[in-house]
């Protein structure tokens, strides 16, 4: 049996890291308003991957995204 190289095949539950573009396109969020909700707290903060490259965790996007919907639909009823 091979052992996995953690590298090459990250297990499914290491975080992954999206950029401001796909963060853009998922959210339907303008960069200057990501940056104002992460600075009011209501939205993800980025993680410094190294010194000009910031993202933000692929889970965190989903979750904010799923809290988004349930606040909708919570207010549907």
């Amino acid at each position: 049996m091979q052992a996995q190289n953690p590298v090459t095949n990250p297990p499914h539950t290491a975080p992954a890291f999206e950029r401001l573009p796909s963060v853009k396109a998922r959210t339907g969020l303008s960069r200057s308003e990501i940056y104002r909700r992460v600075s009011e707290g209501t939205f993800p903060r980025h993680v410094k991957l190294g010194e000009h490259t910031s993202g933000w965790v692929r889970s965190e996007i989903d979750a904010w995204i799923a809290g988004r919907i349930a606040l909708r639909d919570g207010g549907a009823r």
